[in-house]
């Protein structure tokens, strides 16, 4: 979109209210001329991630517990079968879903939920085989180090690297936000191992005692996305507290600060710190406060949308909306705000093997929404 509607909200306060609301409702005028929103599937409880299959169905995870198929714009009310025993409470229950590079040969995926009890729960990963609606040779491949008896701050999302092994991001646990810096925890951190489980070699700590050999990096809060771009780079957001959510570049052994730094505050007001900068610490690409809530990602590279090819879309629970970025030399010059017309918690969106953007809605009747191009 030409305007930047982020621009008209920021400065919204400095015109006349029914002014303000005309501008607000051009924009979205503008956003129609752009594309149409088709909803895919609805009645979903809590959709949490959506990958795609070659066979063009489309698996998704709700929270609650279930693995479900989209097959030729119908949900299917058979669910797949086989997965572990879940906790679900809070923030915790399903997540992730991705799929093997080589899912075409294997029928491999991988999924990330929460394990346990209300005092004593953990992230864990499996990779399994999907044979019919059947999860099958079900192996735990990752177990988060230390319980928590809290059910938020997971992290949970995953992305493979090119080199064939998988990143997967830990949250600090919300009453455990020190661990982030302690290099002997799991908390706060992305992990890197291979597809099997075990640690790569080039791992940037493997060989110091005094380090868990699985970090990649550190000094994360609640990491809900990560991606790995078309020229090679990683990103990842995470959710800062009250103010402060960071959209970072991630490489191997940085620490990424918090709690040490961090733009936000506590939810009550709190100074967690009073720096935002701290030697041997990095800064995010940007930030955002106040806090949008950001809850998946996708690079747009697809042919459907050639002007949003390469910005990065960035999913928002607490804005109700969708951040389009565009990025300059690795840096963000632009955010334009969408969906907002929807009112609803984006949980996830995707970029799917046809070139459209895929949208899911975070309720107890969530929908999977598909961003097209208006017909001529």
């Amino acid at each position: 979109m030409k305007n930047s509607i982020q621009g008209i909200q920021s400065n919204r306060n400095l015109f006349h209210p029914f002014i303000g609301f005309c501008f607000l409702l051009l924009s979205q005028i503008i956003q129609a001329k752009d594309f149409s929103i088709v909803t895919v599937a609805d009645g979903l409880d809590h959709p949490w991630s959506i990958a795609f299959l070659p066979n063009n169905d489309m698996l998704v995870t709700e929270r609650v517990g279930n693995l479900r198929i989209i097959r030729e714009g119908k949900l299917l009310q058979q669910k797949i079968s086989g997965l572990p025993e879940l906790f679900v409470r809070g923030q915790g229950g399903l997540m992730d879903v991705i799929l093997d590079p080589d899912y075409v040969n294997n029928k491999t995926l991988y999924l990330s939920y929460s394990s346990g009890s209300r005092n004593d729960n953990t992230l864990k990963v499996i990779r399994a085989k999907l044979v019919d609606m059947s999860l099958q040779q079900t192996k735990v491949i990752l177990t988060i180090i230390a319980g928590r008896d809290t059910p938020h701050h997971y992290g949970a999302r995953m992305v493979f690297l090119k080199d064939g092994t998988l990143l997967v991001t830990s949250g600090d646990g919300f009453n455990y936000r020190e661990q982030a810096q302690n290099l002997k925890s799991m908390f706060g951190k992305i992990l890197r191992i291979n597809s099997d489980g075990s640690i790569p070699q080039d791992n940037p700590f493997v060989g110091r005692k005094d380090v868990l050999p699985e970090i990649y990096s550190y000094g994360h809060r609640n990491p809900q996305a990560i991606l790995l771009s078309a020229d090679g780079k990683i990103w990842q957001h995470e959710h800062g507290p009250k103010g402060g959510d960071e959209l970072n570049l991630i490489k191997p052994g940085l620490n990424y600060g918090w709690p040490a730094i961090t733009y936000g505050v506590d939810y009550s007001g709190a100074i967690i710190s009073p720096y935002h900068k701290a030697k041997g610490m990095q800064q995010p690409v940007t930030y955002w406060v106040p806090s949008i809530a950001p809850s998946g990602m996708t690079e747009y590279q697809g042919d459907i949308f050639p002007q949003w090819k390469g910005n990065l879309f960035v999913a928002a629970l607490a804005e109700r909306s969708v951040r389009r970025l565009i990025l300059k030399a690795g840096k963000v010059t632009k955010q334009e705000i969408m969906l907002k017309e929807l009112n609803q918690r984006i949980r996830d969106i995707r970029t799917g093997p046809d070139g459209y953007l895929y949208v899911l809605t975070d309720s107890d009747s969530g929908s999977v929404l598909r961003l097209q191009p208006v017909k001529e």
